[in-house]
């Protein structure tokens, strides 16, 4: 018998997540049935989503959702053996059962060298994100300005990496100096704080003077506001986020946006990742080469404990991270 540790959300967030809207409980795990694995989580992960997503799906008392990268420590299925690592949908909780249906194991030619924790990162659910928001959406084309805000975190970390490697001039934003000096070492042609900056419309222009063939959106509001203004014609945007907006009581109000979409005949698409789960491993084989030959680098940022994931998400939101933020157990 296996005690398993679980962080279940106690309350639903009402602006930002605190502590105290979390508790830690123990959960008796039964034994294995005949088709079943047990899997032991080593990294977990705390992403944006987790935060609308959580007043979306979940009720109180609930796990946490989330994905982590497992050790599958018992199996009574086949196609699964003992010591093999995957990355499983089961929440915030240190062991999970599992039939086999929601696991993507790690790949076979998965470098000794790499940390597994990039499953759940670049060369994951973000690393995917960035690879299909940008070649399906946006639809980049080289010679192009590609403008990327939040642009030191997991998922605009490798969009601005995948636009140069697509032979595009990349402009991105992040919230602290130590985060845009990152982005320069990324190879970004154009990066600034845009929280000290005197004005953002300004910041924009100096950047790219001629305006932004692509803008990949993981902002939202005031931002998106100011720079939808700058976008050329036939302009293209990729809404993947919209995190200024998540831990409003109060619902932004903000310009309208018909008029520079009509007279730039702009083209703005949101889209969530799972839309190419059938192209899933093409993104995974693209990523994992260009991490391998130097051309994608990454960061992690990792938070040591179990215990400390209600800290870990917390930080997340509030832009603590430097690249991906991970839970080591």
């Amino acid at each position: 018998m296996v005690t398993a540790k679980a962080w279940v959300m106690k309350k639903h967030f009402e602006g930002f997540p605190k502590t105290s809207d979390f508790d830690l409980k123990e959960i008796e795990l039964p034994n294995l049935k005949d088709g079943e694995l047990l899997l032991e989580s080593v990294f977990l992960s705390v992403d944006p989503y987790m935060r609308p997503y959580s007043r979306r799906d979940m009720k109180e008392g609930d796990i946490m959702i989330g994905t982590q990268v497992a050790r599958i420590v018992e199996s009574k299925n086949p196609a699964f053996r003992v010591g093999a690592f995957a990355v499983g949908r089961s929440g915030w909780r240190t062991h999970f059962i599992s039939d086999g249906k929601d696991l993507q194991l790690l790949p076979s030619n998965w470098p000794e060298s790499l940390p597994r924790s990039l499953a759940l990162g670049t060369v994951g659910m973000p690393g995917l994100t960035a690879y299909f928001g940008l070649l399906e959406v946006c639809k980049m084309k080289p010679g192009e300005t590609v403008l990327v805000n939040a642009a030191a975190g997991a998922v605009g970390s490798v969009v601005g990496q995948l636009a140069k490697i697509g032979g595009c001039k990349v402009v991105g934003c992040a919230g602290s100096d130590d985060k845009v000096s990152y982005l320069k070492e990324l190879g970004f042609d154009e990066a600034f704080n845009y929280k000290t900056v005197t004005s953002l419309d300004e910041a924009l222009r100096k950047a790219s003077p001629d305006g932004y063939d692509c803008f990949f959106d993981n902002v939202g509001g005031e931002f998106t506001s100011i720079a939808i203004n700058q976008m050329k014609k036939y302009g293209r945007i990729a809404v993947c986020g919209a995190i200024s907006q998540y831990n409003d009581s109060v619902p932004q109000k903000g310009p309208y946006i018909q008029v520079p979409m009509i007279f730039n005949e702009l083209r703005m698409e949101g889209f969530i990742v799972t839309r190419w789960n059938n192209r899933r491993e093409e993104g995974l084989k693209a990523l994992l080469k260009w991490v391998v030959e130097g051309k994608v680098k990454y960061h992690e940022h990792v938070t040591e404990g179990f215990e400390n994931m209600p800290l870990a998400f917390i930080g997340m939101l509030k832009g603590k991270n430097l690249g991906k933020a991970i839970v080591k157990v």
